[in-house]
């Protein structure tokens, strides 16, 4: 508004219908922007700048003891794949590390497909059920998530040691001679990453089911339609957003699994969180942590990139 006006709003004058809808948008705006003050000032606070001090960190040198030195370098970043050689200086593969991230990237994918093939099946059979039962089984498979995630791994290992339950049945069912070697190995560590994250596949996969036109399916049969076929062709393309978000939210808090790693792996079989934790603990090497943090953050930024056009590509 000009001046004028302004001025002449001061005495009185009433406002036009433009102006008082102007007036109007400007207020709601400025609402808008208090509401959400707080919740910007808890996401700069916890979210931003915790991750700009890694950033930072990233880019700096070791401390002596722990820290960092105030002088940029990049020896942290090469240090993700490359390692120097105590003699001569020269870089080589850092073979330790390498090793931990394919280890954590094929877990994580294999975590993602285990759940996939073992939830799609549990999803539909609940979808399936009469309305009134859906709740008890939707019940029974969040139930593990009333408890706390280190019982949940403890009871694993209860489950996977030498003289454990498994290798008791199997032996009294003389399915093997002696125990099995399960515990402190990768496959100890995939099923307890299969158990932990079985149910953050289920519920997306019910969520998009359940929405699924069963009429289609019938049609399908009544084309004659194999079973194959209905799957393919009518299932999967229905329910592939669910597929999807089950998909990223397994792939990445799994990628990233601590305790799991720590105790069914012993300590011998670690993941990047495991990695991560060292560097900023055992090793004190700031900087190489922080990068290493990154690393981890780019790989989950680019599944959900993924997710996301593929949603997109959904919509349209």
């Amino acid at each position: 508004m000009s001046a004028e006006t302004t001025l002449a709003h001061a005495h009185g004058a009433p406002l036009t219908g433009a102006e008082a809808e102007a007036a109007t948008v400007k207020r709601e705006v400025r609402n808008r922007w208090f509401l959400l003050s707080p919740a910007m000032l808890i996401i700069c606070g916890i979210g931003i700048m915790p991750l700009a001090i890694i950033i930072g960190y990233s880019f700096m040198e070791q401390g002596n003891y722990a820290g960092v030195k105030w002088e940029f370098t990049l020896e942290s970043w090469m240090n993700l794949i490359t390692e120097r050689d105590i003699f001569d200086d020269t870089l080589g593969w850092n073979h330790a590390h390498i090793s931990i991230m394919l280890r954590s990237i094929g877990l994580a994918l294999m975590t993602m497909v285990t759940t996939l093939i073992m939830g799609f099946p549990t999803a539909y059979f609940i979808t399936t059920r009469p309305e009134g039962q859906r709740n008890f089984w939707l019940f029974l498979i969040a139930l593990p998530f009333f408890s706390n995630l280190l019982v949940r791994t403890f009871s694993m290992m209860l489950m996977l040691r030498d003289d454990g339950y498994i290798n008791n049945v199997l032996l009294f069912l003389g399915v093997i001679d002696e125990p099995m070697i399960l515990i402190y190995t990768n496959t100890a560590v995939a099923i307890g990453l299969v158990f932990t994250y079985l149910p953050l596949m289920v519920m997306p996969l019910y969520a998009s089911m359940e929405k699924l036109n069963f009429n289609l399916v019938e049609a399908g049969y009544d084309l004659y339609a194999s079973r194959f076929q209905v799957l393919k062709r009518v299932i999967l393309p229905s329910v592939k957003p669910g597929i999807i978000a089950g998909c990223i939210l397994v792939f990445i808090p799994a990628i990233g699994a601590y305790v799991t790693a720590k105790i069914l792996g012993g300590g011998k079989n670690l993941m990047i969180g495991n990695l991560i934790a060292n560097q900023f603990g055992t090793s004190r090497d700031w900087p190489l942590g922080s990068a290493i943090s990154l690393f981890m953050m780019i790989v989950v930024m680019i599944a959900l990139i993924v997710y996301v056009r593929n949603s997109l590509a959904e919509q349209d």
